[in-house]
């Protein structure tokens, strides 16, 4: 009885090496070159004393959502550049605006100093296309007007 217990642990652990040596065998590729200059690539390694090299086993599998994920990723990559495109245009017309607010801005501080200046005559066209010099009153008029613009803009000066 001892000898049959003893043969039944014999044969299960040479299953159990065989099992184990199998598992780490399966993912391993053998290259090797034979006797007639043929490279040979198998899952068993060669017979006899052969220069054998050992390669990787197969490549993990193939990710079932990467074209997805790259499609994805290409996407926002155009929309970044979108809406970067979109910033540099909304920054040059608002770089533009403030550039014609100061234009526009120096123009009328410039003809409220010219009004304010009661020693030089200012003439102005009337609606049947003369000129006619503006009087005090025609000047302080202007004058109000422009400089309600003046302050409305948020000028400064």
């Amino acid at each position: 009885m001892a000898m049959a217990s003893r043969a039944v642990s014999t044969a299960a652990i040479c299953a159990l090496a065989l099992v184990l040596t199998a598992g780490t065998a399966a993912g391993a590729l053998y290259k090797w070159t034979d006797a007639s200059g043929r490279v040979v690539y198998s899952d068993q390694p060669p017979p006899g004393n052969v220069k054998v090299e050992t390669l990787s086993g197969p490549p993990p599998p193939a990710n079932p959502t990467a074209a997805k994920d790259l499609a994805n990723k290409e996407l926002e990559f155009k929309q970044r550049q979108l809406d970067k495109v979109d910033a540099q245009k909304l920054a040059e017309n608002e770089r533009a605006a403030t550039k014609e607010k100061q234009e526009n801005c120096a123009l009328v501080q410039g003809q409220l100093k010219q009004l304010a200046n009661e020693n030089v005559a200012l003439w102005r066209s009337n609606p049947a296309g003369e000129r006619v010099e503006m009087t005090g009153a025609d000047r302080r008029a202007e004058r109000d007007r422009l400089a309600k613009w003046f302050k409305d803009s948020k000028c400064q000066g």
